[in-house]
């Protein structure tokens, strides 16, 4: 039974929620990496869900890792090098594999502070809406470590390298407005609209097909990495499928006869 996250489905749209309140919703285990990854699992093979919003239950988002945890594990002496690296890669580093390379679009709902590995976690969705309460900071440097979850990589590409470098090696904290005008978040909310917000954002994505949902994603994913001319190549081989897929025709119809168009995946 999840004793982290929680999992809710209404028709398309995933909802999970990083359920631990009272440390902040703290990532402590490999245990969360496991719930985190088999959500992500389950996702992949219901092809009815088009949008997955992630969140934080109670004040924050994510505080990251749970510090108090790292001081009793110093103290007992039991992680060597060896250990360590081996608890990041089969830890915490599934989390981004799993979540980053989601096939439908993913919204961070970002109710409070996304905290080191929280605020990498909220990189690792396609679109990162903030609370007024929102804060963020890469600041692993604070405790003279480095992003072990790949904020490296995925930082740079939310805000830019310059901010990403400014950001990791100050450790600094931004608020939600200075955030959205480096381009974090896209949106900042009140706290009380914020899962509204989301919820209504996610309807107007999953209106639209699945399969072609899914397509679109991954090439603006390739987009990121690859070279235009193999790019134009996986889009002709991607457009072949969509073509002849059975809600492109939907869709065409429903636009030359006027009338709202009713997808079937």
């Amino acid at each position: 039974m999840n004793t982290f996250l929680r999992y809710e489905q209404d028709g398309p749209i995933v909802t999970l929620t990083l359920n631990r309140p009272d440390i902040r919703n703290a990532l402590i285990g490999l245990e969360d990496g496991d719930e985190i990854v088999e959500a992500c699992a389950r996702i992949t093979r219901d092809m009815s869900v088009r949008a997955v919003i992630l969140t934080g239950a109670g004040t924050a988002f994510s505080a990251g890792g749970d510090i108090k945890r790292m001081g009793e594990v110093m103290a007992s002496g039991d992680s060597g090098p060896s250990g360590t690296r081996h608890v990041y890669r089969t830890g915490i580093q599934r989390i981004p594999l799993a979540l980053y390379n989601l096939e439908v679009p993913t919204i961070a709902a970002v109710n409070g502070a996304a905290i080191g590995a929280g605020c990498d976690l909220a990189c690792m969705c396609d679109i990162r809406i903030a609370s007024e309460h929102a804060r963020f900071a890469e600041s692993f440097i604070k405790l003279s470590l480095v992003p072990g979850d790949g904020g490296a990589w995925l930082l740079p590409r939310a805000v830019g390298m310059s901010k990403a470098c400014e950001m990791a090696f100050t450790g600094d904290t931004i608020d939600a407005a200075e955030a959205l005008r480096c381009g974090l978040v896209s949106r900042v909310v009140p706290p009380e609209a914020l899962l509204v917000e989301a919820g209504a954002l996610a309807q107007r994505i999953a209106a639209n097909p699945g399969q072609a949902l899914r397509m679109t994603k991954r090439l603006l994913r390739e987009g990121q990495h690859t070279r235009l001319d193999t790019l134009l190549e996986m889009s002709a081989g991607f457009q072949a499928l969509a073509h002849t897929a059975p809600d492109h025709h939907e869709a065409v119809d429903a636009f030359l006869s006027k009338r709202k168009p009713v997808f079937s995946q």
